[in-house]
């Protein structure tokens, strides 16, 4: 499942994750999200908060990611990653080189350093 965060700045899409991400959650909140902050700025900001009780992601879900990345590749700023989830922080670190724009991946207890920095 995926929740909008609140109290984000105006350019910023902010999700927090949990239990398994499919593609309805992508479709009905992440994708929007982004298309709605893209009618009004030229590039997006991410902050993807991934809990422990993050279980990961349903193939359909993986396909709309690399989907929703690919069709905005020149809109990506900045992507915080805020997770204690060692595979996803791993996978974050590893892929990073292939976003248009800085990627870093913080712990959950770093949570305002992340905020503080996708925000500055």
């Amino acid at each position: 499942m995926i929740e909008l965060l609140p109290n984000l700045p105006a350019n910023t899409v902010g999700i927090s994750a949990s239990g398994q991400v499919n593609a309805v959650d992508y479709e009905t909140v992440l994708i929007p999200a982004v298309e709605s902050v893209l009618k009004e700025h030229d590039k997006v900001r991410l902050l993807y908060q991934l809990g422990s009780d993050f279980t990961g992601f349903t193939p359909g879900a993986m396909w709309d990611d690399m989907k929703l990345g690919v069709a905005h590749l020149r809109a990506w700023e900045r992507v915080a990653v805020v997770t204690d989830v060692s595979w996803v922080a791993n996978a974050a670190k590893m892929f990073r080189f292939a976003m248009p724009c800085p990627v870093r991946v913080f712990s959950i207890k770093d949570r305002a350093d992340a905020q503080a920095w996708i925000a500055a």
